[in-house]
């Protein structure tokens, strides 16, 4: 059929988590809006991580979805659904792009009674039985998020310009993170310890090593983010650090995560959210991959800064390790110096 830029005038992308998910996927709304530079494009985003779509370039609004409702009450989660799916209808979108491509965002899906409704075909969860229209990714273990998500951009013939990440950053909250760091040295470094899966979690006492050799031989800071379940390792990071550090874990909302990440001058963390806005901003990465993939899930135009370990079962991709997480050994801080060093060398 044909893709033309007058026939689409509503336009909702379905991408409600997670953070880094959602970073990766940014593209797509910018390349929505150069293909239909005249349609509303609406991102469906659950309710915690809409803030760091407040301002988008590209998009028109925001349709949060609150995941919290459906704890507890079934029957207020019953009428929250039938509410937020009269919602979807009402907006009467003429495309509706899936991206996370789940049994959830299927149901919206149908629920927005659009005409074209365009996902994955291996989508998850039988949620491709939802879509007009499916995307084929033959390569999907074998090329990075970022590029699979590209591939509907293509289908949509929507690539016209080169991927690009729009990332709103506000300044009052730059404002902010510039008083609340000015007294620390240069360069400053980004450390993000925590991460969903116990398999992607770097020891606490490597990063520690890792920077107190940077403050040895580079003079740098260390300001230490994360959400509020990261607490305890950033704590456990900040007692043995040798250098100045500022603990702001827990207490970043995500616009001001992404001023603290735009001024920093690299980033280092797991495998997770923060890492992957860093990348987005531009920011040099260096993160340590134990059970995923840099090709797959590595800071984006930054992957020479993901460092894989070499153990027989790295990039398994397993949320309960069965080898006793033998790569935390094995991915020692030395390892990570090089590409650390390389980027503070600049930023002296």
């Amino acid at each position: 059929m044909a893709f033309d830029s007058e026939r689409f005038q509503r336009i909702a992308i379905l991408k409600p988590s997670a953070l880094g998910d959602i970073v990766h996927a940014l593209p797509v709304a910018s390349a929505l809006r150069d293909r239909f530079p005249n349609a509303k494009i609406t991102w469906v985003v659950n309710k915690g991580f809409e803030s760091l779509l407040t301002g988008h370039p590209d998009l028109t609004d925001t349709l949060p979805f609150d995941r919290g409702m459906y704890r507890g009450n079934v029957l207020r989660s019953a009428i929250y659904t039938m509410r937020f799916m009269n919602r979807l209808r009402c907006r009467r979108f003429d495309l509706v792009v899936d991206l996370q491509g789940l049994l959830r965002t299927g149901i919206m899906c149908a629920a927005t009674g659009s005409p074209v409704r365009v996902g994955f075909a291996n989508a998850r969860e039988g949620s491709r039985r939802f879509y007009t229209h499916r995307v084929e990714v033959p390569d999907a273990d074998r090329i990075h998020a970022v590029d699979r998500y590209w591939r509907v951009v293509e289908f949509l013939r929507a690539n016209v310009r080169p991927k690009r990440f729009a990332i709103p950053v506000q300044t009052k909250e730059l404002a902010a993170v510039d008083r609340e760091l000015a007294d620390l040295p240069r360069p400053w470094i980004a450390v993000a310890a925590g991460a969903k899966w116990r398999t992607k979690q770097w020891p606490p006492a490597s990063f520690a090593a890792l920077c107190n050799r940077a403050f040895a031989e580079f003079g740098t800071s260390v300001v230490l983010v994360g959400s509020s379940d990261d607490i305890a390792l950033s704590g456990e990071i900040a007692r043995n650090l040798n250098g100045p550090v500022r603990d702001l874990t827990g207490r970043t909302s995500l616009p001001k995560l992404t001023a603290v990440l735009a001024r920093s001058d690299v980033m280092l963390a797991n495998d997770t959210g923060p890492l992957h806005l860093a990348a987005a901003l531009g920011r040099p990465c260096v993160a340590p991959y134990l059970c995923t993939k840099v090709a797959l899930h590595g800071p984006y135009n930054s992957t020479t800064g993901g460092v894989a370990t070499t153990v027989p079962c790295a990039g398994s991709y397993v949320r309960v390790c069965p080898n006793g997480l033998i790569c935390m050994n094995d991915l020692t801080p030395q390892k990570l110096w090089p590409p650390l060093a390389e980027v503070l060398s600049c930023r002296r």
